[in-house]
């Protein structure tokens, strides 16, 4: 039996990476699963060396142990993400609402980006006099910016034009708030009207403290769905994301910060429009 789910697991972890690598450009998400999925195969077939090196030597057990705290970190923080998703959601209605891009399939929301625009849509019937503003510039592979197509997707659905604000040149997070916060100040809205962030559940955190750091002082956050196969890909580079957050507090600084906006610019989105 125990062996009949280990094989079930390895499988439908491979399975989960050969669809990630198949859908996505290169990227973080893609390198964490595909390597989960090469450890899990590893595991499973060298499972008998490996713990007689884990077990049975100085060398193993300190290594061992060093997998097992950075695991337990890697939980840790993975709970975080879970729950941070779900908390901070509005109680009173809000004057303004940020949804924040997610990529589109030439000029067609994205799976994930109409998960976001349909709780949008959601809570707009909810509280019709809410301002909108739609986020995201245009990918190279993008036939018009993501706020644009996100707005025209939205209108179709029945929410006035006059509603909607587009902001069509960010290429980060932090950029869709700065962006997003001038064109509001020119609408003659302010950065301290209470204001709910629209994204993916597992991405509201980072939503709100990135609203938080380009000014907006009163953030809620609505989490929005997610496609089943972008969970375990999103949620594994949401950990690090997060953690990466934590230490260098923007994307603008760190290690990363030169790569940010280029893979974005650059992007090829996950799962296709069907």
């Amino acid at each position: 039996m125990w062996n009949l789910i280990t094989w079930g697991l390895v499988l439908l972890l491979t399975a989960q990476a050969v669809w990630t690598f198949t859908h996505s450009n290169f990227n973080f998400g893609l390198v964490l699963v595909v390597g989960l999925a090469l450890a899990a195969w590893i595991l499973k077939l060298f499972w008998n060396p490996l713990g007689s090196f884990f077990l049975g030597t100085l060398a193993g057990k300190i290594l061992l142990g060093l997998i097992a705290l950075g695991s337990a970190a890697v939980l840790g923080i993975l709970a975080f993400v879970v729950v941070s998703g779900y908390s901070c959601q509005p109680v009173q209605p809000q004057e303004i609402m940020i949804i924040l891009g997610a990529g589109l399939r030439k000029d067609t929301p994205s799976l994930m980006l109409q998960c976001r625009l349909d709780k949008a849509y959601e809570y707009w019937q909810e509280n019709p006099d809410v301002l909108i503003v739609t986020t995201g510039g245009q990918g190279r592979d993008e036939s018009c910016p993501e706020g644009y197509a996100m707005k025209k997707y939205l209108v179709e659905k029945g929410i006035p034009a006059q509603q909607i604000i587009s902001e069509e040149k960010s290429t980060s997070t932090e950029e869709n708030f700065l962006f997003a916060r001038q064109l509001l100040e020119q609408a003659g809205y302010s950065a301290d009207q209470p204001t709910v962030v629209v994204t993916n559940a597992f991405h509201c955190y980072r939503g709100r403290e990135y609203a938080r750091l380009a000014g907006f002082t009163q953030v809620t956050s609505l989490p929005a769905g997610i496609p089943v196969t972008a969970v375990l890909p999103s949620y594994l580079r949401e950990v690090f994301a997060v953690l990466y957050y934590w230490v260098f507090k923007s994307s603008t600084t760190g290690w990363m910060a030169p790569m940010v906006g280029l893979m974005k610019l650059n992007k090829q989105y996950f799962y296709p429009n069907k």
